[in-house]
């Protein structure tokens, strides 16, 4: 009984108490707070300078980002999708030429870019396994990048599972198109 009492009192006293409604006190040294003020102002200066200049500047900035966004899509067309056989996630040896051009434009024309591979399953097995068999495959394609010389920072892997088809037919043809990793590149 005393335990109840005891345990029911100490219950009512955390409930009762909250949070401290106080803020907390941040000592800021002086000459981060004097250095910030200078970047603020020097902020301030180029968005003016910028603001005064924006027919010649604002121009050449959207043609920049135009241009960096078609170059990103016309190298995406130079990467090959690479396929996988039923619930495996190994790469076929016809599938290797394809990794090695792959890997020589990462590393030439696309180096600025990071590399995204989009694991992708065909509609068999539940959606668990599906998204765990599409994330080796990424997986494999990764080391053998890496094994091609494209560094491994630039890579990042998902996978879709079943969940990303590029042909929804009932054959065999079909769900061996779905069986795949894809490339994208991202800035």
């Amino acid at each position: 009984m005393k335990s109840i009492i005891l345990s029911s009192a100490t219950i009512a006293l955390l409930v009762f108490s909250g949070c401290s409604s106080k803020e907390p006190i941040v000592d800021e040294p002086t000459a981060q707070n004097s250095s910030s003020k200078v970047q603020e102002v020097k902020a301030v200066e180029t968005e003016t300078v910028s603001t005064e200049d924006s027919s010649v500047l604002g121009e050449n900035a959207t043609s920049k980002s135009d241009t960096n966004e078609m170059n990103m899509a016309e190298l995406e067309k130079e990467l090959s999708t690479v396929y996988f056989d039923f619930d495996k996630f190994n790469i076929r040896p016809d599938m290797q030429d394809k990794i090695s051009n792959d890997a020589t434009v990462a590393n030439g024309v696309a180096n600025a870019f990071t590399v995204k591979l989009e694991g992708n399953c065909d509609e068999w097995g539940s959606d668990e396994y599906n998204f765990a068999l599409g994330l080796k495959r990424a997986s494999s394609v990764k080391k053998a990048l890496v094994s091609e010389g494209v560094d491994a920072n630039r890579i990042t892997m998902v996978s879709y599972g079943e969940s990303n088809p590029v042909c929804s037919d009932k054959t065999k043809e079909c769900w061996s198109r779905n069986r795949r990793v894809d490339f994208k590149l991202l800035p």
